[in-house]
């Protein structure tokens, strides 16, 4: 049961006895999962001592690396006389199209979108969400990011969220294949760089870097930050010939970063009752346990990007006995906890699901509680539903509150993978 409606139900029961239940379980569910705590120099200090020299480079490389950023562009400013620093414009998710090929990666079009994506990379190496490319190359004097205002705290300067990062070094890596551009080729090479100064001192990616504190410290499989950057490594570690221009070193240094990612990947697989199970979305860097977001991403496993992680460790050809182990559970997991007999329709203009025996299709929520492995429906008003009705009477709808995905992984990609581990 969620701590919030833990709360509720005290507020509004007098009974001493429910009170004092429903205190002791929330401090049981609170040895199991973390609220969103930053990295911060205090805790680090609580570590054991023999891995605080690790944790305080980290820290003290993010902190130097988000002055850098900021003096950039403070940098150009003043070289250019301008009355202050602009705010970058904003626009949608960056995502490429999907079997472009060479043909286009030559054309005039590419070519100025990659003069733009170049633009914004930051002097650390990464990328910003929600940028306006569409508004041409980054002017002088213009933040990374469109996410906060002029003067206020720097917000997604750079970040894994949103296929950011990633996206746009799949492009440039694309573009060098097709052109030879020696620009591209750098830029690569720098976001690889910001990758694996990223990367936690145990494997695990937070979801902005520079570190900015709350969730974002958080070590995130949310929107499938941290699956992306494993892909982007595991490319790079099987020889793809996007990659060619990498010499013997980045190379090896990716695949020392994947090693690290996957063995933290596979610590962070939630055991409920003793039994391996599926992810959540966020875990706290420093202990690795289940940490909540914002008011609709409490600490809960995710049926969406549980999926999107067995998908690519299926992909892994010959997987340790661990790999294996961890795809194993997952999919019996995802067996369990597939939901049936149920429509997705439309009421009075607002999506709904209602019972339909006769309903062949397979739904999993977004959502599961961590002590059952039950669907939960988390409502902006920071209350965690028990039915998707409730929460819909309450809230405005924000996020697909299931979804049809993983049932093309417990099968099709499940058969493939089979076949391929049959062979070994």
């Amino acid at each position: 049961m969620d701590l919030r409606i833990m709360t509720s139900l005290v507020l509004r029961l007098n009974n001493k006895l429910w009170a004092r239940l429903l205190a002791v379980m929330a401090a049981v569910v609170a040895l199991t999962f973390a609220n969103a705590e930053p990295v911060t120099l205090e805790r680090l200090s609580e570590l054991p001592s023999a891995e605080q020299a690790a944790w305080k480079a980290y820290w003290e490389r993010s902190q130097a690396n988000a002055r850098a950023d900021r003096a950039a562009v403070e940098a150009e400013v003043a070289a250019n006389n301008l009355p202050g620093v602009k705010r970058a414009p904003s626009g949608g998710d960056f995502k490429l199209p999907a079997d472009m090929g060479d043909a286009w990666y030559s054309s005039e079009q590419a070519s100025q979108l990659a003069d733009i994506v170049l633009s914004y990379q930051t002097p650390t190496g990464g990328w910003s969400k929600h940028t306006g490319y569409t508004k041409g190359p980054r002017q002088p004097g213009m933040q990374f990011t469109s996410q906060n205002e002029p003067g206020q705290k720097p917000h997604y300067v750079a970040t894994f969220d949103n296929r950011s990062t990633t996206e746009e070094m799949y492009f440039l890596a694309a573009m060098w294949h097709a052109t030879k551009r020696e620009d591209c080729r750098e830029a690569f090479i720098k976001g690889l760089n910001f990758i694996l100064a990223a990367q936690y001192p145990n494997g695990g990616w937070p979801q902005v870097y520079p570190l900015e504190g709350k969730y974002h410290d958080n070590i995130t499989f949310n929107d499938d930050a941290m699956t992306r950057v494993l892909e982007v490594l595991q490319d790079i570690k099987n020889g793809e010939p996007y990659y060619a221009f990498l010499d013997e070193s980045q190379r090896t240094k990716a695949a020392d970063a994947l090693a690290a990612g996957l063995l933290c990947l596979l610590k962070a697989q939630f055991v409920q009752d003793g039994k391996m199970t599926v992810w959540c979305a966020q875990y706290d860097p420093l202990t690795l346990k289940p940490a909540e977001a914002r008011a609709m991403e409490p600490v809960t496993l995710s049926g969406l990007e549980s999926s999107r992680i067995l998908r690519y460790l299926m992909t892994i050809t010959n997987p340790s006995p661990e790999i294996v182990a961890s795809i194993e559970s997952g999919l019996s997991w995802l067996e369990e906890a597939k939901v049936t007999g149920m429509t997705k329709t439309n009421v009075d203009g607002k999506t709904a699901y209602v019972a339909d025996p006769a309903s062949t299709q397979v739904y999993w929520a977004r959502f599961y509680s961590l002590a059952n492995s039950k669907p939960v429906f988390p409502g902006r008003d920071g209350i965690l539903y028990d039915t998707f009705e409730a929460m819909a009477e309450n809230n405005r709808l924000g996020y697909d509150f299931y979804t049809t995905l993983p049932g093309s992984i417990v099968s099709n990609q499940q058969k493939k993978w089979r076949k391929m581990i049959a062979g070994r």
